[in-house]
């Protein structure tokens, strides 16, 4: 199943515990569209968040993320690892 990185902005000032209740309003969804999100990582300096999955498609992770109210249109697919 392919993988996928996907950035948010907009999280400055975010805490650690209200990334783990992003993270899991996703994980309560993601069967949905056959998506499973990994892992996510915040730099709240930034604002950046960015999350790992897999699933079917960048779109499948995208209608995810849009319902659980944090959209983004920065989904990369990660076709080489090492």
């Amino acid at each position: 199943m392919p993988k996928f990185m996907d950035v948010h902005d907009g999280f400055v000032g975010v805490t650690e515990e209200q990334l783990g209740e992003a993270h899991a309003a996703d994980l309560a969804i993601e069967g949905d569209e056959g998506v499973h999100f990994e892992k996510a990582w915040l730099d709240p300096a930034s604002g950046k968040v960015f999350c790992l999955s897999s699933g079917p498609s960048k779109e499948a992770v995208q209608r995810i993320h849009e319902r659980t109210g944090h959209p983004t249109d920065q989904v990369f697919e990660i076709a080489v690892e090492v």
